[in-house]
């Protein structure tokens, strides 16, 4: 997959994607606003280019407070985000070429007050998202946002999602759809105890979108 041609839909705006990183950027103000004054950590897992992060923070009156993490295996997306929030004048924001199925790729980032799992989810099977949302609490500040997405083509296991963060102690801010109904965006309040981060363990196989979808089994 060449990820970069991938982000291009960004710069449609009638594209799926480009409808779901409204969606997002909504959440993340609207995250940022429910934070009480003072520093903000935020971490990004599979950042891309940044558009969701980088673009939510520009011009925001809180940029100032936010230090964050976006962690991004493809390294000409690190340096196009890297270079994007430089121009945005946003130096707390951290770009780093890793892998973010590692825990390790979050040592001294967390715990976090906003955990961005976007562009995930539709690319990892479906055990591993529930092994990603049972590892949230290891990378979550108490009230802590986690902002996730997910496609909802048949069969549809957004419900499932939403469970499985309820079953660790998150609580329901939003479920939003994109226009073509198709796209989910979630934001989750963690309510729980923050865990100590685990280093060393794989969270998740990044397998892509076009080689899980024919045949992904039907959740629950």
């Amino acid at each position: 997959m060449d990820w970069r041609a991938w982000h291009d839909a960004y710069e449609n705006p009638d594209s799926g994607l480009a409808q779901r990183l409204v969606l997002v950027r909504e959440q993340i103000r609207a995250a940022l606003g429910r934070l009480p004054p003072g520093p903000v950590k935020a971490v990004s897992m599979c950042a891309g280019q940044g558009h969701d992060l980088i673009g939510a923070l520009t011009g925001h009156e809180r940029r100032g407070d936010v230090t964050a993490r976006l962690v991004e295996l493809d390294e000409h997306n690190v340096l196009l985000a890297h270079h994007a929030a430089q121009d945005a004048g946003l130096n707390g924001v951290q770009v780093v070429t890793g892998d973010a199925s590692l825990t390790d790729a979050y040592v001294g980032a967390v715990p976090a007050d906003l955990v961005l799992v976007c562009g995930v989810f539709g690319n990892i099977s479906t055990e591993d998202i529930q092994r990603t949302i049972t590892a949230l609490p290891q990378l979550c500040a108490a009230d802590a946002t986690v902002i996730w997405t997910r496609h909802r083509l048949p069969p549809d296991i957004t419900p499932t999602i939403q469970r499985w963060f309820a079953e660790q102690g998150f609580d329901e801010l939003a479920y939003e759809v994109d226009q073509s109904a198709l796209l989910a965006v979630g934001a989750q309040r963690f309510t729980g105890a923050p865990a100590t981060l685990r280093e060393g363990e794989r969270l998740f196989d990044f397998i892509g979108y076009d080689a899980l979808q024919p045949a992904e089994p039907t959740a629950d």
